[in-house]
């Protein structure tokens, strides 16, 4: 996406204003339906984020919010739509790390990191992987023996290239000597399907995606990837803990096309902090098993910039193209 000289500026301006402090003041209000493009399927961890949120922003906001489901391409789809949408406040959208930086890595992209205005991050979600609870792959050790036994027969499924999930895997790996086999899918909540109807017998996915079906005895999770061991799963083992230098995960968070005004961002940015704040959100998203992680605009920006400076290096060691 190509910018003018004005609106740089405006980007600039947006990412530089003390947002939030600021937005007590601000005297936008949204006069019509907002609508927030989620780039995944429905059902999955992002997908039930979202919608949870939108209920809290319309009492806060005054308007509907209503979400668009935008799957396809590892996200590719709904960013670009996000990118590309006029920057009023009317259209806002989440984005995951780490295919909002991953994608322009891998490939010529319709969207960059400098095409949005960040609102807010909110989630922090561990990855893991994941079977079926009868598997006889009982832990890690034995997930790495059964794949050496059988190099590249055993498939795991994940939201696409570039993601979280696929890249974890080509980091173990690397790291162990081991081969498996990929099967993307359009969003969380059909490679739970697939893992659960015994199409795949792995399932690389976020850590609160599984979590019901594992209180239910239906799903099993093998390891954790967050640099510590999460506390719902506080009886599942981290990779680092098993001797392996690998932390991956998603950061959920909010945002919108560049260029939009800073009181309109100020004002969502604001409203997200109130979602995030209020006790009633906080019992959902335990009930949800959504690990709250909130970021104001700029420490937002700053984490995914250091996201994106760290995943340009490993593409330049070792693209992640299959």
């Amino acid at each position: 996406m190509v910018h003018s000289p004005t609106r740089r500026g405006l980007i600039a301006a947006t990412l530089a204003t003390p947002a939030v402090a600021r937005a007590q003041g601000s005297g936008w209000r949204p006069d019509r339906q907002i609508t927030m493009i989620v780039a995944f399927a429905p059902g999955g961890g992002t997908d039930a984020a979202a919608r949870t949120i939108a209920r809290f922003m319309e009492r806060d906001l005054g308007q509907p919010v209503v979400v668009l489901n935008r799957p396809g391409a590892g996200g590719e789809i709904g960013f670009s739509e996000l990118a590309r949408a006029r920057p009023d406040g009317y259209t806002i959208g989440f984005i995951n790390t780490p295919t909002i930086v991953t994608i322009p890595i891998e490939r010529r992209a319709r969207f960059s990191l400098a095409d949005f205005a960040l609102i807010a991050n909110i989630v922090d979600d561990p990855g893991g992987i994941w079977v079926l609870n009868d598997n006889p792959i009982r832990d890690f050790a034995g997930l790495l023996a059964a794949a050496r036994a059988q190099p590249e027969a055993i498939g795991y499924g994940t939201t696409g290239i570039g993601s979280d999930d696929h890249l974890a895997i080509l980091a173990i790996q690397r790291a162990t000597n081991t081969r498996f086999l990929h099967i993307p899918f359009a969003g969380s909540s059909q490679v739970k399907q697939n893992l659960m109807s015994r199409a795949i017998p792995l399932a690389v996915m976020n850590m609160a995606e599984g979590m019901n079906e594992w209180r239910q005895g239906v799903l099993r999770p093998i390891v954790q990837m967050g640099a510590t061991r999460w506390e719902p799963a506080a009886s599942v083992p981290t990779l680092k803990e098993l001797g392996l230098d690998i932390v991956e995960g998603s950061m959920r968070g909010m945002a919108a096309p560049a260029g939009m005004p800073p009181e309109v961002l100020e004002r969502l940015a604001l409203s997200v902090r109130r979602t995030v704040e209020n006790e009633e959100f906080k019992a959902l998203a335990v009930q949800q098993n959504l690990p709250l992680r909130f970021l104001a605009p700029p420490e937002y920006l700053a984490e995914l910039q250091a996201l994106k400076a760290r995943y340009e290096a490993l593409w330049a060691q070792h693209p992640w193209r299959e």
